[in-house]
C-alpha cells in the first residue's frame, strides 16, 4: 500500500495491521512515485519466492 506523504514523498505500507500497536508496518519511503511502485512489486516478489 503506498501512500503520499505531507513531504511530497511517497511510503509503503504493510498491507497488514500489527496487532499489539494496531498500525501499518513502514516498508520504506521514496521521493517518486515510481520508485515506490517497483520497490512494491520488488517486495511482492521477494515474498513470494520466500514464502
Amino acid at each position: 500500500m503506498i501512500r503520499k506523504l505531507k513531504t511530497g514523498e511517497y511510503r509503503i505500507y504493510s498491507i497488514k495491521l500489527n496487532p499489539i500497536t494496531n498500525k501499518r508496518r513502514n516498508l520504506g519511503t521514496f521521493k517518486t512515485l515510481n520508485e515506490a511502485k517497483n520497490h512494491e512489486r520488488q517486495i511482492a516478489y521477494f515474498k513470494t519466492i520466500h514464502h
